[in-house]
């Protein structure tokens, strides 16, 4: 039996949108919803950057606070968004960024509660497949989709896009279902959900100060 090839060295685009834009079912959690949603987004793009499988970390946003805090992150660069044309749009922009020579992967930006451990099983056994997938907590949307070295990119995130990714030839990969990574966060009952996992420390402080 051969040896499944392992990569390393992932790129992997992180899409953001303005806190002005983002997370709106998150106003019952605090009145500074814009803070909050930068901090889930921070704290997200920080578990990927110190994830060791990950190279490098490509955020596309047009959010000015975000660009200019992950900025200064090693590994980490920063593309800017420009017309909104929708999430797929804006991941796109960051695989075609990338190139096709290593493995690559879109991670949502609402996981506040994700561990390196966690992403760096995922990516581990998305090695071993063309194109995978990790659905949501629910197992109906998708939080990760990943593409082999010479893959042609695919995405097509938003509701109910775990099925999607399927007909497009994305392999479920065995992440357990109470992984970090299935945790994306919209509501305040995923909030609570993603505290209970152990969310990151800007996640935590906003959340502290709300309840003050």
């Amino acid at each position: 039996m051969s040896t499944p090839e392992i990569h390393d060295g992932w790129t992997v685009v992180v899409p953001v949108k303005p806190a002005a834009l983002g997370k709106t079912r998150l106003t019952a959690v605090t009145a500074d919803r814009e803070a909050l949603a930068r901090a889930i987004a921070l704290d997200t793009i920080a578990a990927v950057a110190a994830t060791a499988r990950v190279r490098r970390v490509l955020v596309v946003t047009d959010d000015a606070e975000v660009r200019t805090q992950v900025a200064q992150w090693p590994a980490v660069d920063v593309l800017a968004e420009g017309e909104v044309r929708g999430l797929d749009a804006a991941i796109a922009t960051g695989a075609d960024a990338a190139g096709v020579s290593a493995p690559r992967a879109a991670l949502l930006g609402d996981l506040p509660a994700l561990t390196s451990r966690d992403l760096d099983a995922a990516l581990m056994l998305a090695s071993e497949v063309e194109r995978g997938l990790v659905p949501d907590a629910e197992g109906t949307g998708s939080t990760l989709v990943t593409a082999r070295p010479g893959a042609v990119w695919v995405s097509a995130f938003g509701a109910d896009s775990a099925a999607r990714h399927r007909l497009l030839g994305c392999t479920d990969l065995t992440v357990p279902r109470e992984s970090t990574l299935r945790r994306d966060v919209d509501t305040a009952a995923q909030l609570a959900q993603a505290v209970a996992l152990g969310v990151g420390p800007r996640t935590a402080a906003v959340l502290a100060s709300a309840a003050a």
